[in-house]
């Protein structure tokens, strides 16, 4: 019971890290395309931001995409 609500919580974690991702994918396009138009939309932001903010964010994402299917794999073999 405790290992399917751990799942469980590891997964809302994980969807709540691709919605962040995502945003900062389209927050990324429109600042790049503000700054060839000369429009100030937040690139420098989003810069000062890609270290500390997005990049861990893409490391989470894909280590807990990592672990979310090693424990899906190991379940399915422990069930067989």
């Amino acid at each position: 019971m405790v290992s399917s609500d751990l799942k469980r919580w590891l997964d809302n974690f994980l969807i709540a890290i691709v919605f962040l991702v995502f945003a900062g994918f389209v927050w990324f396009v429109f600042s790049v395309t503000g700054a060839f138009l000369g429009i100030p939309l937040g690139y420098k932001l989003w810069m000062r931001l890609w270290l500390p903010l997005f990049q861990p964010a893409l490391g989470i994402l894909i280590a807990g995409a990592v672990v979310s299917g090693v424990w899906g794999w190991l379940e399915k073999r422990r069930s067989q």
